[in-house]
């Protein structure tokens, strides 16, 4: 049998990554959670905090831009510019949730208590750093949300405003996926691709979901041409590849036999 010092050097020598560090994904967990305390929490302190997010953020740049060519310490005060605006869409999607769903006795139980809520708000804060080309960062955080929450929202998914996704568990939303205003999403709901070829990476894949749409628990609507038109209901467990035209209900009918009586 080996001995303990050639044991190590075989794994030291099949860690091929020099970039592979886990400790950015304890540290992006940590910057996601105090910028969300940061936002909404009203016992956290707004300044002090986000001086501590500028050292976090620092932190990020260090371990996540490891390319020459990326001149990620920039991106930072851009990024807080952004913040109240994206503080606003997510207060209206909070209103969104209250409004919708009878279940919630409050603003503040949505907040504090709603997983859909909480997906889309991490998603909102990893989108902005994915359209500024930071690496790594924005997936790392909408996977700490997935984590915590079921739903998986890629960052690079473009989310109209009043967002509402309910009961959340289960819930994936493609990269190149569309919603506009006013979208309600029930669990299990799928907005995925019809091919996963690596040649189609630049390529829209995932679907368009227009204004006021409704989908129902456990439907999957897949493809990059795929339109669902504004003001139309998809049932649950349905199944679409193809665009479906404004004020459209879909359905998925079961069917019902009776067993016959046993003697």
């Amino acid at each position: 049998m080996k001995n303990l010092k050639a044991i190590t050097q075989d794994i030291v020598e099949q860690k091929q990554h020099p970039n592979l560090k886990f400790r950015i994904k304890e540290r992006t967990e940590a910057f996601t959670s105090l910028l969300f305390y940061t936002l909404f929490d009203a016992e956290t302190e707004v300044e002090e905090n986000m001086h501590t997010l500028a050292e976090m953020f620092d932190e990020l740049v260090t371990l996540a831009c490891w390319d020459p060519n990326l001149s990620c310490g920039k991106i930072w005060q851009a990024y807080c510019a952004k913040l109240p605006a994206i503080s606003k869409k997510l207060n209206l999607d909070a209103r969104a949730i209250a409004e919708a769903d009878p279940a919630a006795n409050s603003i503040e139980e949505v907040y504090l208590s709603y997983p859909g809520f909480y997906a889309i708000a991490i998603y909102r804060l990893s989108h902005e750093l994915y359209l500024s080309n930071f690496p790594l960062v924005p997936r790392l955080m909408t996977e700490y949300a997935h984590k915590l929450t079921g739903v998986d929202i890629n960052p690079g998914a473009q989310i109209g405003e009043s967002f509402f996704i309910d009961h959340a568990t289960g819930v994936v939303i493609g990269e190149t996926a569309v919603i506009h205003d006013h979208v309600k999403i029930y669990q299990g709901v799928t907005l995925g691709a019809l091919a996963v070829r690596r040649d189609l990476r630049h390529a829209k894949r995932h679907p368009t979901i227009e204004e006021n749409v409704t989908i129902y628990a456990n439907a999957t609507i897949l493809g990059g041409s795929t339109v669902i038109g504004a003001n139309s209901i998809i049932g649950g467990n349905a199944w679409l590849t193809h665009s479906v035209p404004e004020n459209s209900i879909v359905s998925h009918d079961a069917t019902v036999k009776i067993r016959p009586a046993t003697k």
